[in-house]
């Protein structure tokens, strides 16, 4: 595979691969295997989230740093590229100059939060990231002339990446236009980036991270400076969120508090970790799919449950559409008991 010629890291197991294999083909084909407005977009949002937790899994599940200010980071992307677009000329270098001040922006507060905070216990840097995304959520809600607000932003991006664009006629029963060529940007964008994060976990820096998250005080006595390396993994992370944050901007054409800033997503991040395994980088992939996946389909599968079990008694309240969040939870609590290292780990152990 390309990921293990890359990065020398492969799958390890013939499931997990397979799995892999089926995610990546099922991304890169979605438009044309699954045609419809709703499913191109939760192919999308997977790609983004992909990232994201990937970028998060740098820290986490390498460097063993806590952090709930990852949000933050995802957020300044977006609005870097919401930013350029309603104030700079429409065209790709709106895009690209917004991508860049929000991944800028994010590596500069990362360093600022990492040289002030890890130097304290896990717990009080994790208390002081949850204080300075939620401060940011605030002043981005109160600037409602600069940010929009509760209301966010909607922007153009380039002509190229809208419906309006025609490059042919249809391919396969599906639309030539610019919205296909807007998804294969994400898809594109997504799977290089995440490539750049497999090869630096499987660097010698990467190695550095992984013996500090074991034991940070041996990796000091034998002469690595372990506030710097964890310092460093931040500003990765934090502008591999924000690069994640202006692909899903771009896509959406839109940005919000509820979009890009919202707790919600920071604990989505920490249940994809979770369910995919840490520490793995592989993990993210089916943690994020599983769970849009469940957030999109869940409800609508319990509804047709539910319809289709009318006639029995007790099993349509419990599979009503509106407790799809309650099996979600149950759901999570039982891939935690059977898959303790995550989806992931266990392949691999099982191998």
């Amino acid at each position: 595979m390309v990921m293990t010629l890359l990065s020398g890291d492969g799958p390890r197991s013939k499931i997990l691969a397979v799995i892999l294999a089926a995610i990546l083909i099922s991304l890169a084909l979605a438009p044309f295997l699954f045609p419809g407005v709703r499913s191109v977009d939760t192919a999308a949002r997977i790609c983004v989230f992909i990232l994201l937790v990937a970028s998060y899994d740098l820290m986490l599940g390498y460097g063993g740093i806590v952090s709930f200010a990852h949000t933050m980071f995802f957020g300044m992307g977006a609005y870097g590229v919401a930013l350029a677009c309603t104030h700079m000329e429409r065209g790709f270098g709106a895009l690209a100059v917004g991508a860049g001040a929000g991944a800028l922006l994010a590596a500069v507060i990362a360093l600022v939060i990492g040289l002030f905070s890890l130097r304290v216990r896990a717990i009080f840097f994790a208390m002081i990231t949850l204080a300075v995304a939620s401060a940011v959520a605030v002043l981005v809600s109160q600037l409602s002339g600069l940010t929009g607000g509760e209301d966010g932003l909607t922007f153009k991006t380039p002509r190229e990446l809208t419906p309006a664009f025609k490059f042919g006629d249809r391919l396969f029963g599906v639309k030539l236009n610019g919205k296909l060529l807007a998804y294969y940007l994400v898809f594109f964008g997504s799977f290089f980036l995440f490539l750049v994060l497999l090869r630096i976990v499987n660097s010698p820096f990467g190695r550095v991270l992984q013996a500090i998250r074991e034991n940070d005080f041996r990796t000091e006595a034998i002469g690595y400076r372990v506030v710097r390396y964890r310092t460093v993994a931040t500003c990765i992370s934090a502008v591999g969120a924000a690069l994640a944050g202006a692909l899903y901007a771009t896509w959406l054409r839109y940005v919000g508090p509820d979009t890009a800033l919202s707790f919600d997503i920071m604990v989505d991040i920490l249940l994809m970790v979770v369910i995919g395994g840490m520490g793995t980088m592989y993990g993210a992939v089916i943690g994020a799919t599983l769970l849009v996946l469940a957030q999109n389909y869940l409800q609508s599968l319990m509804g047709a449950a539910a319809h289709a079990t009318e006639g029995l008694p007790i099993l349509p309240e419990l599979l009503s559409a509106e407790r799809w969040l309650l099996w979600l939870g149950i759901l999570f609590i039982l891939s935690v008991y059977f898959f303790p290292t995550g989806v992931v780990g266990r392949l691999r152990q099982g191998r």
